[in-house]
């Protein structure tokens, strides 16, 4: 394997990595030589998905906490500092999704979905950034969506906070580069996930999303995995505050 895209020795902390998305990334990032701390919100979750890793020969390890609980995340990025003495590669990755007509949302629906896939990812960067800005080293890789680029009616507050996270990628980006800790955001388009079941199994929604992308079908969960890669790599040391759209060429046609 190339040594541009070999992680070795790095840790690296990835968000909801317990299946789906989460899980395809930590795959990803071990098979490349990475040392994979695998956040769930629950210790079975995140033992069970850090055993599929170590079954498969990889480097492993549990970090259960809830991303939207300040004091856990606090605590976890501490313990990291402890136990590993840093952190190379930050994957925010964890988030909620809510479904519904506008008229029929609460205040509450609205920031919950904020809290998880805005605030929670501002917060773990900020103490992340802390430990990285020691060594003048570090990954953080944002996933976004292309949700935050093109809207789709009922979910409101997701396009809301992807939106969101696309702008604070680059605002990172702009005042951690100099600092040596570069900052950018993978945008999925829509994948075949448990998050998205329900739209896979409506055939209306699922032959649409097969026409309007270019490529003609619904992503599979590890074909993200390679461009997380690369920005985790030593081939992206001159990439900082880009939004890559891995979705089959969903944004980039009308």
């Amino acid at each position: 394997m190339s040594s541009l895209f070999w992680l070795e020795q790095r840790i690296a902390l990835v968000t909801g990595a317990s299946r789906g998305l989460g899980f395809a990334v930590a795959e990803a990032l071990a098979a490349h030589g990475a040392h994979v701390l695998v956040n769930a919100r629950t210790t079975e979750s995140a033992q069970r998905a850090a055993a599929q890793l170590k079954g498969l020969g990889y480097a492993a390890e549990a970090l259960a906490f809830d991303v939207t609980d300040a004091v856990a995340t606090l605590e976890a990025i501490e313990k990291i500092r402890e136990v590993h003495g840093r952190l190379d590669i930050l994957v925010n990755n964890a988030g909620i999704q809510h479904r519904a007509p506008l008229p029929d949302w609460t205040d509450g629906d609205f920031e919950r979905v904020i809290q998880a896939n805005l605030v929670a990812c501002f917060r773990l960067a900020r103490e992340a950034a802390r430990v990285m800005l020691d060594r003048g080293f570090g990954r953080i890789i944002n996933i976004g969506s292309a949700v935050g680029f093109l809207a789709r009616p009922t979910i409101h507050a997701y396009a809301a906070a992807k939106a969101g996270l696309h702008g604070l990628t680059r605002s990172l980006a702009a005042e951690l580069g100099p600092r040596g800790v570069l900052v950018n955001a993978v945008a999925p388009g829509f994948f075949a996930t448990d998050m998205n079941e329900a739209l896979l199994g409506d055939p209306e929604f699922r032959t649409w999303v097969e026409r309007r992308t270019p490529v003609g079908r619904w992503g599979r969960p590890h074909e993200l995995g390679g461009a997380v890669v690369f920005l985790a790599s030593d081939a992206a040391t001159y990439v900082n505050g880009a939004i890559i759209c891995v979705d089959g060429g969903l944004t980039a046609t009308m």
